[in-house]
């Protein structure tokens, strides 16, 4: 299932339920008028990925999924502003059984997330994540706009992952104006979403790390990082990569020098996370801190939905950028998936390790193909009427999905916006059952997930 959601129906009485699927590269969408007070019967006890989505259609909707074992509110959207207080935490009962509530307020430069423990001593059998605290309206916001105008709003959806979700968003465009990519575009944009994975990694490999006190990785790590995301505002004038991806254009340039800069910058890259990971994956202080905690098995990767990252070190090898009829630049320059069996904190740190590897592999060849990256195709305007676009890209947290539907006159009907973390969140409760509570930030850190993709 790639995405399950509802919109208001003509007349406010009904709604559409939309569903998304993915067999073998191939996208199908199925639809169902639905009358709000019927509701429908819920699918989540045999399929648990959809449990998220059940929960969300009727926190907006107000169609009831019957027989969800698990309903309470994702957002807090709407209505249901100011009853965060009100949210029903699951309970673990014994005399002993004791309760641990971090957040929604943290120390640091972190947004807002509630994280309730059910221990019995140190021991968490039970962890329910609360989020919701940030009523950011974006898709209400992304149907305010002219569509062809939507890239600075769409890369603050997540703003560690702009270059996914302005993927996304151009794609599905795109096809709704029936727009043929020039070829420099999509080699640019697959350079742009590389370089967002191996800065992000980096990021992520340095939290953990200082998480753990292996402070030469920590410094080192973050070191590289900087190197990285100098290396995009070399090219588009972003550290993030901001700007970089639109509908039809491509605005990063390279010219001879910049091209030189880049190889060079790339290559430092190269040859010093060789040393850091060496000396990372060696360390035996490390491997007992990582190996074995926080394990999320492949069958409840599986059964709950997992993507990205998460999943691979679980062993499901998903990657959206490898599936057949892959888009371009994926389609000539294929990137080799990288899957982890072990699903623990381990697993998923050689993952990030890997993927790192492979993205500065994949670079070399790309720019090795790529000659001015800037191209301004003409200003996407004219949208079909009357049609769905599905849009899915691989970013480095996992698959970004935007689904764009139009009116009859053409215009924005509705937007439906994705990110992987909203998939995910529930896997970190999960990995975090019979660990101590102080592994807590460790296994955080290795599934590295964003509030604000889940509270849009």
């Amino acid at each position: 299932m790639v995405t399950f959601y509802a919109q208001p129906g003509d007349g406010g009485e009904s709604v559409v339920l939309t569903a998304v699927t993915e067999l073998a590269g191939e996208i199908a969408v199925l639809r169902a008028p639905l009358a709000r007070a019927s509701g429908f019967h819920s699918m989540t006890r045999e399929f648990p990925a959809l449990h998220i989505f059940e929960r969300e259609i009727f926190e907006e909707q107000g169609v009831k999924p019957h027989d969800h074992p698990w309903l309470k509110p994702v957002r807090f959207g709407g209505e249901h502003q100011g009853r965060v207080g009100e949210y029903p935490f699951f309970k673990v009962e014994g005399k002993e059984v004791h309760e641990v509530g971090v957040g929604p307020i943290h120390a640091g430069v972190i947004e807002p997330g509630h994280f309730r423990f059910m221990c019995l001593g140190e021991t968490v059998h039970h962890l329910e994540i609360q989020l919701g605290f940030q009523h950011r309206g974006v898709e209400r916001l992304l149907l305010a706009r002219p569509p062809w105008t939507l890239g600075p709003l769409v890369e603050t959806i997540a703003g560690d992952t702009s270059v996914a979700h302005a993927w996304a968003y151009s794609s599905a465009i795109e096809a709704l104006s029936g727009v043929d990519l020039a070829g420099a575009v999509p080699l640019s944009r697959g350079i742009a979403l590389e370089l967002e994975r191996i800065a992000m990694h980096l990021a992520g490999l340095s939290g953990m790390a200082a998480d753990i006190a292996f402070l030469q990785g920590a410094a080192t790590y973050g070191r590289l990082r900087t190197t990285a995301i100098n290396t995009t505002m070399l090219l588009c004038g972003s550290r993030f990569g901001r700007g970089w991806v639109r509908p039809n254009a491509s605005r990063a340039t390279m010219n001879d020098e910049t091209a030189k800069l880049v190889e060079e910058n790339l290559a430092l890259v190269q040859r010093d996370i060789a040393i850091v990971n060496r000396h990372f994956l060696k360390a035996i202080t490390v491997g007992h801190r990582l190996r074995g905690v926080g394990v999320l098995a492949t069958a409840q990767a599986t059964a709950l939905g997992i993507v990205g990252m998460a999943a691979r070190a679980s062993g499901v090898a998903l990657d959206t950028r490898l599936a057949s009829g892959r888009v371009a630049p994926y389609d000539s320059l294929t990137p080799e998936i990288v899957v982890e069996p072990a699903g623990d904190c381990w697993a998923r740190a050689v993952v990030r390790i890997r993927e790192i590897d492979e993205s500065l592999r994949w670079l070399g060849q790309a720019l090795k193909r790529c000659g001015s990256m800037e191209h301004l195709g003409q200003e996407v305007r004219a949208l079909r009427p009357e049609t769905l676009a599905v849009s899915v890209c691989e970013g480095w947290r996992g698959e970004v999905v935007h689904c764009v539907e139009t009116t009859a006159a053409g215009a924005l009907r509705h937007y439906r916006v994705q990110d992987p973390s909203l998939r995910n969140w529930f896997g970190l409760a999960l990995a975090m059952r019979e660990n101590d509570i102080y592994d807590f930030p460790i296994c955080n850190k290795s599934f590295d997930l964003s509030y604000c993709g889940n509270d849009l």
